[in-house]
Formats: structure tokens, C-alpha cells, sequence
């Protein structure tokens, strides 16, 4: 039986057109958007294959940061070298932190809009039909064996019933992942780095088995990279506290949230207790209920969870305008704070990428990466739980019919049918207007 034939290699032009799609369907955080990356990427377009998007997923997983976004510079880097990783890494944000600005401007200006919160209401049983999905699909790559299936499951034990921080569950399963690839290679070695799929051609524009012409890394190199993004990143902070003065809003939230980017191990989850201490009770940037708001707002668009820190950064410029404009000063710190948010993942991924994929022959890093995406699976099997629970219990004993019958049918349309994801999310604000109308809330 004859190998399959790669697909040609795409176009920037392409890359750029699919980037866009995927920024603009980015819904139900981590799960749902690293889901839509696979589905798009690897499974339609076959641009990446799973080998190298599990690679991928993995280094991201151990970093601070969106590793969503740090996922689509990787893959973008892979594509198109660095001007791909840019585009990739900003249309992933950019939609969604647009849309954020919005609403956030109509929260402070309009307060509840029902037309808003009835789309949202029917996007959100959608989210969670997508997240299902992405789990699903994850999974079948990563639980190749009952050990990945007991790590897996002891990963979601430990944060779901126990708190577990997330930095520990990644160092606990990468160490296990070292021991046993000593003992068993063949058990924990998944993550195709030794020939799993591989082959010349293997059916994948970048598959298993190719360098993709990356060369090899140089610490020089690294270095300079490294200073150069440190540079953008810090740029912005620096002009601020200079033409404001270091005690303004803007210099503390540029501050703030740099410091912030550097401890968001595991997501926007395990970052807002942090934020939520200082930004309200320190900073007194939002209330308490605001940013609760905020996240629930994140939750409801496209891009990062993380985005919750934009809306935080906008409601303290908002708030501490003084004789300024609000909406000046407000759109001024939002900026500021996606900046610094998001600017550390190019960093990251620019200096680290080339070194991660040299070290894809290396049976023993392969071992513990594949005990690492073990164990994200469980991780992002618990937060699937509770975004599903808090839209099918939105309130204590009181269950949301309607929003988990409608989930149903959305992950019945996507795994069953087939449906493509923006059908699904279309039909999803369709369903809310409908729901929205009939209960006389329009």
C-alpha cells in the first residue's frame, strides 16, 4: 500500500486566512481552542501532524502564559518561520481582544445589554459541545495505554478533589515519565519522536519524521532573540511610567501584569485568585463582582481565558481617569495589559521552539513529554467539568435544561455530522435570540 502524499505546503496568504478563522472561532479556552487548532490543523488541512503537534502542545504546557496562543505561534513558526509564528500568535488574540474592549465599553457604559447576554447564553452550551469534543479528541492521541490512562486520571484527581497547584502536576508526571521510560521506553514513548507515523511522507505538510529545514540552534542566537523580545515587551511599561510618572495607573498595571504573565502557570484559572487579591483588594481597580463579571465575559468570547486581565486593565483606567478620558485612558491600559500579557509567549516560543525540536530524537525527553500530555489531558478534563457544570447548574440546585439539551445536539452535530465548528457556533447564537424571545427578554 502506497504512503500518503503530503498535502502542499500553504501559502503565507493561506496560513493568514485560516489563522483568522481560528482567532474568530477560539471559544471555551484552552480545551476548546487547542481542540480547534487539531481539527483544523492536523485532522482537515493535515498542515501539522499529531507527533509534532503533541511535541508542541507539551513544551507549551510547561510555560507561563496562554499555551493556546504559544501553540499557534509554535505552529506558525513551524509553517512559515518567525513572520509566521507573528501572525499566528496575533490573529489568535487579536479578534477576541477587540471584541473584549467592546463589551467591555458597553459594561461600564450600558451595563447588562439583553441582546449580548442572550447570544452569549446560546454560545455557551456550544463552547461546551466543542470542549467535550476537543477532550475526546485529545485524549485518543495521548491515552495510547492504561498507564497514560492511570496518569491521566490521577491528574484530574489531584486538581479537581485536591487543588493540586498545576506546575506540580507537570513536574510530578514529567518525572515520572524520565523513571519510566528507563524502565518501559515502549510504554511511555508516544509522542512519535522514534518513528510513530513518521516517514518521508507520512500524509502531513510538517510530519513526524522531517526537520522542516529549521537548522539547528545556536545559544547566540537564542540569546539575542531573547533580548530583542525582552526589549517589546518591556518598551511600552517604560514609556508609560515615563510620560505618566511611575505612581499612574498605566505604569502600575504595566508593572502589574508583567509580573503576573511569568506566574500564570495553568491558565487563566490558576492566575485569578492572584489577580482578584491585588487588582481588587491592593489595587482597587474593580470590585469583587466585576471581575467575576469579567471571567465570565472571557468565557463567552473568542481568544485566552486570560483575556479576563484585559477587561481588569480597562475597568482601572476607567475608573481612575481622573480629569482624563475614560474611554481614552481605559482603551490606553487594556492595551497595555494584552500587550504585556502576550508579547512574553513570542519570547518563549521564538527562543525556545528551535531547541524543543532538536530534542524530538531524544527518547528520554519524548518519555517524559508524553507522561506530561498524560497528564494535561486529565488537567483539561477538569476544567471541561467546570465550565460544564457552571452552564448545566448555573446556580445552586437549579439546572439549566435547555442550555445542556442544546449541548447535546451541538456535540451530536460535531461528532456524529461532522459540522464544522463556526456552524455550530452560529446555530448557538441563533438558539439564544430564539430562547431570548420566547422568554420575552428582547
Amino acid at each position: 500500500m502506497p504512503e500518503p502524499t503530503a498535502p502542499r505546503h500553504p501559502t503565507f496568504a493561506e496560513g493568514l486566512r485560516v489563522w483568522v478563522k481560528i482567532g474568530l472561532l477560539s471559544f471555551g479556552g484552552p480545551t476548546g481552542q487547542i481542540g480547534l487548532m487539531h481539527r483544523e490543523l492536523v485532522e482537515r488541512r493535515k498542515w501539522v501532524s499529531d507527533g509534532r503537534f503533541l511535541h508542541a502542545l507539551n513544551y507549551c504546557m510547561l510555560l507561563p502564559g496562554p499555551e493556546a496562543q504559544q501553540l499557534a505561534i509554535y505552529v506558525g513558526w513551524l509553517l512559515h518561520r518567525v513572520w509566521g509564528g507573528l501572525a499566528a500568535g496575533a490573529l489568535f488574540v487579536l479578534p477576541g481582544a477587540v471584541l473584549m474592549w467592546a463589551i467591555s465599553w458597553l459594561y461600564v457604559t450600558q451595563g447588562d445589554v439583553p441582546l449580548v447576554a442572550a447570544v452569549f447564553y446560546g454560545l455557551k452550551p456550544a463552547v461546551l459541545a466543542i470542549v467535550a469534543a476537543a477532550v475526546l479528541r485529545i485524549g485518543r492521541k495521548a491515552l495510547k495505554n492504561p498507564v497514560m490512562w492511570g496518569i491521566s486520571a490521577t491528574a484530574f484527581a489531584a486538581i479537581f478533589f485536591f487543588q493540586a497547584p498545576f506546575p506540580a502536576i507537570i513536574l510530578g508526571a514529567g518525572l515520572i515519565g524520565l523513571w519510566g521510560g528507563r524502565k518501559h521506553p515502549g510504554i511511555f514513548d508516544i509522542t512519535g519522536g522514534h518513528g510513530q507515523g513518521g516517514g518521508a511522507g507520512g500524509g502531513y505538510v510538517i510530519d513526524d519524521g522531517m526537520a522542516a529545514g529549521l537548522g539547528r540552534p545556536t545559544w547566540r542566537r537564542a540569546v539575542g532573540t531573547a533580548a530583542g523580545w525582552a526589549v517589546v515587551w518591556v518598551l511600552p511599561v517604560l514609556a508609560a511610567a515615563w510620560i505618566f510618572g511611575d505612581g499612574h495607573v498605566l505604569a502600575r498595571e504595566g508593572v502589574f501584569f508583567s509580573k503576573a504573565s511569568l506566574v500564570t502557570f495553568g491558565g487563566a484559572y490558576a492566575v485569578l485568585p492572584y489577580v482578584a487579591q491585588q487588582a481588587v483588594e491592593t489595587h482597587g481597580w474593580l470590585s469583587a463582582t466585576q471581575m467575576m463579571d469579567g471571567l465570565g465575559l472571557a468565557e463567552t468570547t473568542p481568544g485566552p481565558l486570560i483575556l479576563v486581565l484585559q477587561f481588569v486593565g480597562f475597568l482601572g483606567g476607567w475608573n481612575e481617569a481622573g480629569a482624563m478620558s475614560p474611554l481614552l485612558l481605559a482603551t490606553l491600559a487594556a492595551g497595555l495589559t494584552s500587550w504585556v500579557t502576550f508579547v512574553p509567549g513570542f519570547l518563549f516560543i521564538f527562543v525556545g521552539a528551535p531547541f524543543v525540536e532538536i530534542g524530538r530524537g531524544n527518547l528520554r525527553l519524548n518519555t517524559a513529554l508524553s507522561a506530561v500530555t498524560a497528564a494535561v489531558v486529565g488537567v483539561v478534563l477538569n476544567l471541561a467539568v467546570r465550565f460544564g457544570w457552571n452552564i448545566i447548574v448555573p446556580a445552586p440546585g437549579r439546572a439549566d435544561y435547555l442550555a445542556t439539551g442544546l449541548a447535546v445536539v451541538f456535540f451530536v452535530l460535531l461528532q456524529r455530522f461532522k459540522w464544522d465548528v463556526l456552524r455550530v457556533v452560529g446555530l448557538g447564537a441563533v438558539a439564544g435570540l430564539a430562547a431570548a424571545a420566547l422568554r420575552g427578554g428582547l
